[in-house]
């Protein structure tokens, strides 16, 4: 894939699916700048810190399959198998990721298995989550390899359910997740993200080069280009989609602000945008804050779209001593006590 875009990519991998007939399953390989993709079933409040991806410019979508949160960046390689129905079970994970797990023990990965629903490890950390999607008679299931990611950045844009940690026994996202480069023999370890992608391809297809495959690869034409970004603009980089415009659900925010007191937020969303919201807690207030939810109703929970509306009210006037910043980063759900 020479597309660094992840919308695209997930668009391509989208049209191929239902628009390409092989007898083969087709491979596609694919890094890709910054980016956050959350699962179709996902609550995106809940699962992303999205101050932090707004603030620095890390695209964000949703794809159609389910499963969990992922940060890719351009140390990560995505790979998918599109394919018809009947070569494998739908959720059947191993068989999937075989050809992927085989290709890494060739180059000295060791104790790699497939653990939980969907997650390869190595040992007790994740190298890779994958999801499968099926429509009519056909299928992919993607997933992503942690080569040389910046784990750092896991923890500043996912927010897992404290749920989700405590079933796993586990005390943070940044603890469960190791880079399949420093296991990999020393002779591979020296790699970029690009040798390390042509690496895997050239070994699950059993060649030595690139160039003796030369013959399976997949040319768009232009009238594909132009449907697959017909799809980016429709669905992955459609924010009614990325936000959750199928989804309604209710939100809880508290927190104990210095200064301010205990301030809790409850909200309706309906369609990715605030439906109702309501406030209480210990903190004073000069005045009921009608205006300000009134001016809030109908807004994405985006840092920059919340901080725009608010900027001409007095926030002080509803919250003693609370500040615009920090109000917005209660409703994220991004407040911090420390």
């Amino acid at each position: 894939m020479k597309s660094q875009d992840i919308r695209v990519n997930l668009a391509t991998e989208d049209y191929l699916m239902k628009n390409y007939e092989t007898e083969e399953p087709i491979l596609l390989m694919y890094i890709q700048n910054p980016c956050i993709i959350v699962g179709k079933h996902q609550n995106i409040y809940e699962e992303v810190a999205l101050g932090n991806v707004e603030e620095d410019g890390v695209v964000l979508t949703r794809r159609l399959s389910g499963g969990g949160a992922v940060y890719d960046d351009l140390g990560n390689v995505s790979f998918s198998f599109v394919m018809k129905k009947g070569r494998t079970a739908f959720g059947d994970y191993v068989t999937i990721t075989e050809p992927i797990v085989k290709a890494l023990k060739e180059m000295g990965v060791e104790d790699i298995s497939i653990n939980g629903r969907n997650d390869l490890f190595i040992k007790d950390k994740k190298i890779s989550g994958n999801a499968m999607y099926s429509k009519g008679e056909k299928m992919f299931s993607h997933g992503t390899l942690l080569y040389d990611v910046d784990l750092e950045k896991i923890k500043r844009y996912l927010t897992p359910s404290k749920e989700k940690l405590k079933t796993n026994h586990i005390q943070s996202v940044e603890a469960r997740v190791t880079n399949i480069k420093s296991h990999l023999s020393k002779k591979y370890q020296q790699m970029t993200t690009e040798e390390f992608r042509d690496e895997l391809i050239m070994r699950i297809f059993g060649v030595s080069s690139l160039e003796a495959i030369k013959e399976k690869e997949i040319k768009l034409s232009d009238e594909d280009a132009i449907n697959i970004q017909k799809r980016v603009a429709d669905i992955y980089g459609n924010q009614e989609f990325v936000y959750g415009s199928h989804q309604e659900f209710s939100l809880k925010r508290r927190a104990y602000i210095k200064n301010v007191g205990l301030v809790i937020a409850e909200l309706e969303i309906e369609a990715g945008k605030i439906k109702d919201l309501s406030f209480s807690g210990d903190y004073f207030s000069q005045e009921d804050p009608n205006e300000m939810i009134e001016a809030l109703i109908g807004k994405r929970l985006i840092f920059n779209e919340l901080m725009k509306e608010l900027e001409l009210l007095a926030i002080g006037k509803y919250f003693t001593g609370l500040s615009r910043r920090d109000l917005v980063s209660l409703l994220l759900g991004e407040y911090s006590n420390d």
